[in-house]
């Protein structure tokens, strides 16, 4: 099984015809996603070649919604847009809004994020800032290499873009049930928590990766979720132990207080609550063998 994205899952994408839209379009087609649509105003009623195929351009996500039936929306969308397209997405009650872009203002994101809450928490948002959701084998929502593993019994949860593909290359001869790429800015939709509830439900998850970075609480509110409701075994990985103090790293939610949000705080809280922590991707990935053997 998987969570969030399967075989079944109908897509379209927000900025199909764009350049990286287009682009990671037809990655998405390669790697077997039912792509059924794409969305831009200016180019309502004509359609795409990609693949092989002719994707046709719907001219809302609400119209693109009542002709395919799709229930996911990848957005592709220049940071000053972004909000109006979530916006949109919501409106139409989108299931799952992967939102790729990076850079959106944090006011936008809290509006958007906001405006979800208020209509009920019928969208789920993945991002902003983020590589997308992928379960490998049956569909890729986003920007995730879709060639370096296939399905298997592990499920990830990671703040960090290039962290998620290392460890699933690290990994590729196991597999995945599903990657989920949560995105590192201050303001994001699903959380580790929400990553780990799904999994913990899903039967076909044997053993959670959970990949942190400096920065905020969320690793340790994920500890006391994880101590609290988490059966299975969880595997960390903290990224930032030699960031230099006092310096601003990588993401935008890299914001470092005393030591609240540093690598070792949250090393040591995901260790009191039983998670195996790596210090390094490859030695993360030798702990889930491990644990898998």
């Amino acid at each position: 099984m998987a969570i969030f994205l399967d075989e079944s899952s109908k897509v379209i994408v927000q900025g199909m015809t764009g350049a990286q839209g287009a682009h990671h379009t037809a990655r998405m087609l390669r790697a077997g996603t039912n792509v059924v649509g794409g969305v831009n105003a200016r180019k309502a009623g004509t359609t795409a070649g990609i693949e092989g195929k002719r994707l046709p351009v719907f001219g809302s996500v609400k119209e693109a919604r009542a002709h395919t039936g799709a229930e996911t929306s990848v957005l592709f969308v220049p940071p000053k847009f972004a909000k109006d397209a979530v916006t949109e997405a919501i409106d139409a009650e989108i299931e799952l809004a992967v939102v790729i872009t990076e850079g959106i203002p944090v006011h936008d994101s809290a509006a958007f994020w906001a405006q979800a809450v208020a209509a009920g928490s019928k969208t789920r948002i993945i991002g902003p800032n983020c590589p997308g959701v992928i379960s490998p084998g049956k569909s890729n929502a986003g920007i995730i290499p879709a060639d370096i593993t296939g399905p298997g019994p592990i499920g990830l949860v990671s703040k960090s873009g290039t962290l998620t593909y290392q460890l699933m290359y690290e990994l590729g001869d196991v597999g995945f049930t599903t990657a989920v790429g949560i995105g590192g800015d201050p303001i994001i939709g699903t959380t580790h928590i929400d990553c780990l509830a799904a999994f913990e439900q899903d039967p076909d998850t044997e053993v959670m990766v959970l990949i942190g970075e400096i920065g905020g609480d969320a690793e340790e509110r994920a500890a006391d979720y994880i101590k609290a409701n988490v059966s299975k075994p969880v595997v960390g990985y903290v990224a930032g132990f030699t960031a230099p103090e006092g310096k601003t790293m990588g993401h935008a939610g890299a914001i470092v207080s005393g030591s609240s949000g540093t690598a070792a705080a949250k090393k040591t809280a995901l260790e009191a609550a039983g998670v195996h922590v790596g210090k390094t991707p490859s030695e993360t990935a030798e702990l889930v063998r491990k644990v898998l053997s």
